[in-house]
Order: C-alpha cells, then structure tokens, then sequence
C-alpha cells in the first residue's frame, strides 16, 4: 500500500516544526518519516539579493524544489534518503548527515509544500497551521535570534520585506485548500490531538 503522504504549512512563526515534534514524539520511527523543505534551501550564492543587498531565503526559487519532489518520491517508492543538514548559515553549527527513512506514514513541512505543484499533487492530508500575525513576529525574532544566531535588526527586516510579502502572496491564498486548518495562538492541543488519532487510525487499518 502507498504510504500516507500530509503535508504541513503555514507562516513563518505559526508553529510548523514544534507541532511536527509532538507528532513525531506520539509514534515509534517506523511508523512516521519527517522530512523537511529547510533541507533543500540552495547554497547562499545562489539565494536572491534584494535592493538593499540582503539575501531574500523566502522566496521558492530559494528551495531546491526537484530534489525536494524527487526525494519525496524515493520515499514513496520504500527507498532511504540521505540529506546534509541545512543550517541556515549559522557557523556555531556543524552540519550533519540526515537520514530519513521510509514509512506508512511520511509528514512533509514547509512554507512552499503547497505552492509547489508537484509536491502538492502528491498530498493525501493538507494541514494549515495558522497563528495571529504579532505571535508570528515574536516566535520569529526568538528563534532566529537563539537558533539562527541574527541579529534582532535583521530579524525585523527580513520579516518586512520577505517573510510577510512571501506569506501573503505564497502561504495564504492555499489556506482555503487545506483539508485541516490548526489555530495556533494560544496552543494547537486540539489540533494535535486530531492529528494523532487520524494518524493512529491509518496505522491501524494496516494492521
């Protein structure tokens, strides 16, 4: 049997990659495989630079978007994948080899996992994380300031002028196609709870 594919977006700060976490915490390796579209962001020579000569990560030419879909579809196809880690360009940070192996269930996240056309033709489950746009600022500056190592100026910049623009024109206009919109403001618990069982009961049906 094909493997369940679902597919996880939203805006920078919604809340992604903790609620993927708790996902991945509630099941044993084999049975869920995580992959993410930050490991196909291209080298920073090949990122595009705006007019005041910062580079714009938020764009999708910014992603890799044929290994992202041809990974996808080893997975799909029972192989093991083997990705370097991407570590937006923070040099405290030693990049390992990722390893990602296949499962019944795969979970792919990103910004751009539902604009990409052939990544979304490949979606059983689209979920839609979504959070108010002041929280989205905070958990913003928090993570690219303690796991990205920006300064707060550039923090601010970068979500003026790429990851807002980027979510308005590239992440929003697909909320109304998600089959499952999660609110994230004060917590996502009802949503996670939703989530497991759909995920529990797919696994069961395979015995």
């Amino acid at each position: 049997m094909k493997p369940l594919i679902i597919g996880v977006t939203g805006g920078s700060g919604s809340g992604k990659t903790t609620f993927i976490e708790h996902l991945k915490n509630a099941f044993a390796a084999h049975e869920l495989c995580v992959i993410s579209q930050d490991e196909y962001y291209r080298p920073r020579s090949e990122q595009h630079t705006d007019d005041k000569g910062v580079k714009n990560f938020d764009l999708p030419k910014s992603i890799d978007k044929k290994a992202f879909h041809q990974d996808l579809e080893k997975l799909l196809a029972g192989e093991t994948i083997y990705r370097q880690e991407y570590t937006f360009n923070n040099a405290l940070i030693k990049p390992q080899t990722l390893c990602f192996n296949p499962a019944p269930v795969i979970i792919t996240e990103g910004i751009f996992v539902f604009h990409f056309k052939k990544i979304r033709r490949l979606l059983d489950l689209k979920v839609f994380l979504h959070a108010k746009e002041n929280l989205k600022v905070i958990r913003r500056i928090k993570r690219d300031q303690m796991d990205r190592n920006y300064p707060l100026e550039d923090v601010l910049y970068r979500y003026e002028h790429h990851v807002l623009p980027t979510f308005e024109k590239y992440i929003q206009p697909y909320m109304d196609d998600a089959d499952l919109i999660i609110n994230n403001n004060d917590n996502f618990d009802a949503g996670l709870k939703v989530m497991k069982g759909y995920i529990r009961d797919y696994l069961n049906l395979l015995g």
